[in-house]
């Protein structure tokens, strides 16, 4: 079992996650364009249950992302480093793949919520691209 690590910029705050991801992705809906004052977000999908702070505690901002589920981002209170969010209705926690150590070597699986990317957004080409979420088997 490989254990991952990740903190904040500050590390006021670190966690460790078990195993590999079960997805990375670009996320450009409009709550994660504002939360990164980007184009997207670069997520890690990890279970909640392979998932845990290991130091400090995260504040946590909560509002409902463009799926219509309440999203919960935690965040550092001393260095605002944005950690992961937690989506309502999902059994994972998408990380900050820039928080990860070793992100480095992650790339994105596909793209979500491409339909509401500025016209100034590039895709990486060769991804699977979804204008919301992926369809569920």
């Amino acid at each position: 079992m490989t254990t991952h690590r990740g903190r904040c910029d500050c590390g006021n705050i670190e966690y460790e996650f078990q195993d590999e991801p079960t997805n990375t992705v670009f996320c450009y809906c409009k709550t994660c364009q504002l939360h990164t004052n980007s184009d997207k977000w670069f997520g890690v999908w990890v279970p909640i249950y392979k998932f845990k702070f290991v130091k400090g505690t995260p504040s946590s901002f909560t509002a409902k992302g463009d799926s219509g589920c309440e999203t919960h981002r935690q965040f550092c209170p001393n260095c605002s480093t944005v950690l992961g969010l937690k989506c309502d209705g999902f059994d994972i926690y998408s990380l900050s793949a820039s928080t990860i150590e070793g992100a480095d070597m992650l790339r994105p699986k596909m793209l979500i919520y491409t339909s509401l990317a500025p016209s100034w957004a590039t895709f990486p080409e060769g991804l699977p691209r979804y204008d919301v979420l992926p369809p569920t088997e």
